[in-house]
C-alpha cells in the first residue's frame, strides 16, 4: 500500500517528501539484496515524481537511451529495522526525498521505520538523516546521475549525459556539510573507503582475494547493463566466502546484522566479465561485536576499478574471529 503519488508536475508537493505506509512482501526481504532493489525503484519513482518526468523512459537529445545510475549508495540500519531484519507482513513507514546536487546529479533520501512509531511531523530533514538518525530507523542514501552507452551492445565507457526535460532547480538544495561527493572521490582515487584503515580498528588477518563470474541470469537487468542491487548481491557472496574461510556457519550469516554499508559504483560490465575481489577486516577496539569489512572489486581482464564497499556488522553471537 501507498500513498506516494505518481502524477508529473508536482514539485513543490514532492520536494517536502514523499510517505509511504510499507508493509512487507516476499519481494524485499532476505538474506541478500531484495531491499536494496526496492529502495532503488523508490528513488527513481521520487526522482521522476520531484522533476516532472518519466525516468524510466528517459532519452539522451540524440534519442538514445539514458539511465538514472547510481554512484553511491548508504545505508545505515537500526535496532529494529535493517537491511535483512525484514520478514513478511512487517509494517513500515517509509518517507523519501530527493535534494538536487550539481548540475547533473541527486541525492535521494529515504527513512524506514516501524509503523506507528512517533517521529517528528514535516519533511525529511537532512539533519536528522545525516546527524541525529533514530535509533529504531533504517536511513538509505542514494547519488544518481545519468549515463548513456557510448558503443551499442556495450557496458563498457558509459558517459554522463542529461537527458532533454530533466530539471531539477526546484528541489531543495543538499548542504554542502552532507556532500558525499568527497567520500566517493577518495574511495575512487584509492580503491577503498578506508585508505588508512578505519578509526579505532585494528586489522583482523590478512587481505584475502576471490573472483566472482558476472551471471547473466542473476546480475544484468532488463536494459542488459549490470543491476545496481547486484553489486550487493556480489559483494555478499565474497563475504559469505570469507566468513566461511574463518570457520562462520551459514546460518551466522544469515542472522548477520549490517549497521552501516557503502557501495561506490565506478564501471558496468559486459556478460563474460571476470571480478577480483579483495577483502580486509577490521576490529572495533571500542566495541568488540563491531566488525568492518571493505571490497575492491576490479575487471580481471583490464584491471578496471567497477566498485567499493564498506560494511559494518554487528557481531550479535560468539563466532570465530580469524585474527591473524
Amino acid at each position: 500500500m501507498t500513498r506516494a503519488s505518481s502524477g508529473r508536475g508536482a514539485v513543490s508537493g514532492q520536494a517536502r517528501g514523499v510517505p509511504r505506509d510499507v508493509v512487507v512482501t516476499p519481494g524485499m526481504c532476505s538474506g541478500g539484496s531484495l531491499i536494496f532493489g526496492r529502495i532503488g525503484d523508490w528513488t527513481w519513482q521520487v526522482v521522476g515524481d520531484s522533476c516532472g518526468m518519466n525516468v524510466h523512459g528517459a532519452r539522451t537529445a540524440d534519442g538514445d537511451p539514458a539511465y538514472l545510475s547510481f554512484y553511491y549508495f548508504h545505508v545505515r540500519g537500526g535496532e529494529v529495522i535493517h537491511p535483512h531484519g525484514l520478514t513478511f507482513g512487517d509494517e513500515l513507514s517509509v518517507m523519501s526525498r530527493a535534494f538536487r546536487f550539481g548540475t547533473q546529479s541527486v541525492i535521494t533520501l529515504h527513512r524506514m521505520s516501524p509503523a506507528g512509531l512517533e517521529l517528528a511531523e514535516g519533511a525529511l530533514d537532512p539533519a536528522e538523516v545525516y546527524e541525529h538518525p533514530h535509533p529504531d530507523c533504517l536511513y538509505a542514501e542514494t547519488f544518481n546521475r545519468w549515463i548513456a552507452r557510448t558503443s551499442a551492445g556495450s557496458n563498457r565507457n558509459l558517459a554522463q549525459v542529461v537527458p532533454p526535460g530533466f530539471s531539477h532547480h526546484d528541489l531543495p538544495l543538499l548542504p554542502n556539510e552532507y556532500s558525499p561527493r568527497s567520500l566517493v572521490g577518495r574511495a575512487r582515487a584509492t580503491g577503498t573507503f578506508y585508505p588508512s584503515g578505519p578509526p579505532a580498528c585494528h586489522e583482523a588477518g590478512s587481505a584475502q582475494t576471490f573472483e566472482y563470474v558476472l551471471d547473466v541470469v542473476r546480475d544484468l537487468n532488463g536494459a542488459g547493463l549490470m543491476y545496481f542491487a547486484s553489486y550487493f548481491s556480489v559483494f555478499d557472496t565474497v563475504l559469505l566466502h570469507l566468513w566461511r574461510s574463518l570457520g562462520r556457519t551459514d546460518e551466522q550469516f544469515l542472522r548477520r546484522k549490517v549497521t552501516d554499508q557503502k557501495i561506490g559504483y565506478f564501471g558496468n560490465a559486459d556478460p563474460g566479465a571476470v571480478f577480483t575481489i579483495t577483502a580486509r577486516r577490521w576490529w572495533s577496539t571500542e566495541r568488540r561485536d563491531i566488525e568492518i569489512a571493505d571490497m575492491a572489486m576490479h575487471d580481471t581482464a583490464t584491471g578496471q576499478l567497477i566498485a567499493v564497499t564498506a560494511l559494518e556488522v554487528a557481531v550479535t553471537e560468539s563466532v570465530p574471529s580469524g585474527d591473524g
